[in-house]
This record gives C-alpha cells, structure tokens and sequence, in this order.
C-alpha cells in the first residue's frame, strides 16, 4: 500500500535535512599512490566534494603538496594511511608529491 500524502509531508523536513546534508557533506573520490604515481593522475571532481589519498607503496613515505597555493605540504604518508581534503571553489588544482616532485596530478573542480 503507498503512503498518504500527510504521512509523506510528515516526513518531508526528515527528508529535506537528508537531501541538504547529501550537497553540503559531498562524496569522496580516491587516489590510490603506488609505484610512485598517483592513479588517477588527473580527476574532476564537484565544489564541495573531497579526494582521499591513500599510500599503498610497501615501504615508502609520500606527501600531497599544492605549492602554487602556498598551503603547507601534507604529513608524510607511510604504507597504509590516508590524507584528506575538500576542495570549495572551482578551478584547477595542480599538485606534487613533497619528497618526489616527479610525482604530480591535478584536481578539476568543476561546478
């Protein structure tokens, strides 16, 4: 049996409280570092939406590091652990690996 239009309006700030904490919160993509590359090298993503780096080297450090930005370089990241940020403006972010420069990518953010 469908639900009557007052159980659905009953529920409709449930719902609309779910529907605006799914745009504020946005979803997370993932880039996997292994073989010192960053897989995918180049991603788009949506303004409020974050990337997850994740070190998957055997026994390598890396870091995430904007430096046309002049934000301060990640913590190191050892086999296994992870480093995290949301991006709020659109543009284009390019980026390096601290400790190997060789190693880039670049963040979309489209939105």
């Amino acid at each position: 049996m469908l639900p009557t239009l007052k159980a659905l309006l009953a529920r409709a700030p449930v719902l609309l409280a779910l529907v605006a904490f799914q745009a504020i919160a946005g979803s997370i993509a993932e880039i996997s570092i292994e073989k010192y590359q960053f897989t995918p090298a180049e991603i788009e993503i949506k303004v409020g939406d974050s990337i997850k780096w994740t070190n998957h080297e055997k026994r390598t450090s890396h870091s995430i590091y904007f430096s046309a930005e002049g934000l301060a370089e990640s913590e190191r990241l050892f086999p296994g652990e992870s480093w995290e940020r949301k991006f709020l403006k659109p543009g284009i972010y390019p980026y390096h690996c601290g400790p190997h420069p060789e190693m880039q990518g670049v963040i979309h953010v489209v939105e």
